[in-house]
């Protein structure tokens, strides 16, 4: 009886062994892979222009200050169009008034607020593909500090209207340079791609041309560059033989 029980103790051991030992062929076959990463940039120019400003008017009277403020943006239109914009690329937004006081002080000690007057501020855009006319006028805009205009602007900001087509074109480029990568490193240790097993696409990075702007984890976009350079990375992992 114990003889019996000894051969079938060996028996099991020896299944038990070529199981595991078939599980470990199994799983190291699974992790025969090549990760790679593949890079799709284009340097491109931006086709499209936003410019905004404010128009501001200080005034005792709020009544005189909305009269002022309409001179004032008439001025500033005929400006605009003057460089060869048309009036409907230039987008004028609601007004804000403030009203101003200043601090009254009698012996040294605060007594109270006197109003001083309003001033408003109507924002305005303009918008265009005349990439160049609006920079021009957004250089030029001593010409109507010089008419008494109390005018604030920021600098440009640009864009381009092909960025989904430029997208999947570097989409298509990323993946084409990963897989001549992986293609590469099976050759060189003598095996072949056998199937794709999992691919993930990295953010789309837009930065300035020719800086030293920093990628961000979620995405860079800039606008503050009329040239600028669009960068995409796919990472492929394949099941090699």
């Amino acid at each position: 009886m114990k003889s019996n029980a000894y051969v079938a103790i060996a028996i099991a051991v020896i299944v038990g062994c070529f199981v595991l030992g078939g599980a470990y062929k199994y799983k190291y076959r699974e992790q025969q892979t090549i990760t790679v990463t593949g890079l799709g940039e284009q340097e491109f120019t931006s086709d499209m222009i936003v410019w905004r400003g404010w128009i501001v008017v200080d005034n005792p009277s709020i009544a005189q200050g909305y009269a002022q403020l309409e001179e004032d943006k008439a001025k500033v239109l005929k400006f605009i169009e003057s460089n060869g914009i048309k009036s409907d690329e230039v987008i004028f937004q609601f007004v804000d008034n403030f009203k101003n006081t200043e601090p009254l002080y009698q012996n040294g000690n605060y007594v109270g607020q006197r109003f001083t007057g309003y001033t408003l501020r109507q924002p305005f855009s303009v918008e265009s593909t005349d990439v160049e006319a609006v920079e021009n006028i957004s250089r030029e805009i001593s010409a109507l500090l010089a008419q008494g205009i109390q005018i604030e602007s920021t600098q440009p900001d640009y864009y381009y209207s092909g960025l989904d087509g430029l997208k999947l074109e570097l989409i298509g480029r990323a993946t084409a340079d990963a897989k001549a990568r992986a293609e590469k490193i099976a050759s060189e240790s003598g095996t072949r791609l056998r199937k794709l097993k999992n691919g993930r696409m990295g953010v789309f990075q837009i930065t300035g041309a020719n800086t030293n702007e920093e990628f961000s984890a979620g995405g860079s976009f800039n606008t503050s560059s009329k040239n600028k350079k669009a960068r995409i990375t796919i990472r492929l992992e394949y099941i090699v033989r």
